[in-house]
């Protein structure tokens, strides 16, 4: 795999492909679980190509084990702000004001097993949002969750990246291209272990004739002549 694009600060980019692109392994080297065998990583114009992943600028949020089975969920929320056994009054009281800003201010004492999927994923989503890390890597977190539901978290995560002081740039993988559609500003089409093709999301969905593309998206390409 190879890899070689630049995401300008304050973009949300989308990552689609097929299975076995590299969609997931390019996240992973950004976020530092992978080190690349050559080449270099720069975040917000710094050399991040050896750090610890705990040393980078950087949240992350996956489809699974976002939560911690044995914390409630204002518990799960401060511990993105304070990783201790005992949170502070001042961690639990934002971790109360950013549920209040996601609708859940009456679950703060449950676990994650007393809530829905949907749910769950608003957590995570708060946590990650209270951390304010410029880049935000997103893992198909939606993935399990239905299409309106999916529409619904992906316009949650809109209103805090409107809310936040100095919305962070975001890289998003998704299996379904239509979740970019009036959310993110760019796509990128991966295939082989490639970047193959990066455009608008109107110009890869609806105007770009690549074939490898239109297979991928279920779509004959465009036949024109005179």
């Amino acid at each position: 795999m190879r890899f070689d694009i630049h995401v300008p600060e304050g973009e949300w980019l989308a990552l689609i492909g097929p299975s076995g692109a590299g969609k997931s392994t390019l996240l992973d080297l950004v976020a530092g679980f992978l080190l690349p065998e050559g080449g270099t990583l720069r975040l917000l114009g710094e050399d991040y190509t050896k750090a610890e992943p705990a040393e980078r600028p950087i949240g992350m949020m996956f489809q699974d084990n976002n939560l911690f089975a044995h914390l409630t969920a204002e518990e799960n929320i401060a511990i993105g702000l304070e990783p201790r056994a005992r949170f502070s009054h001042a961690a639990r009281l934002q971790a109360r004001e950013a549920l209040a800003a996601i609708g859940l201010e009456d679950l703060a004492n449950r676990r994650p097993a007393e809530m829905s999927g949907g749910e769950r994923q608003r957590v995570a989503l708060a946590r990650l949002f209270l951390r304010e890390r410029p880049i935000l890597l997103l893992d198909e977190p939606f993935a399990a969750l239905g299409p309106a539901l999916r529409q619904d978290m992906l316009a949650l995560v809109a209103a805090l990246r409107e809310r936040a002081a100095a919305p962070p740039t975001i890289v998003m993988v998704t299996h379904h291209p239509e979740d970019a559609r009036g959310f993110a500003d760019r796509i990128a089409f991966l295939d082989a272990g490639r970047i193959h093709l990066t455009g608008t999301v109107e110009h890869i969905l609806d105007h770009e004739q690549d074939p490898r593309l239109r297979a991928y998206l279920g779509q004959a390409p465009r036949v024109t002549g005179s």
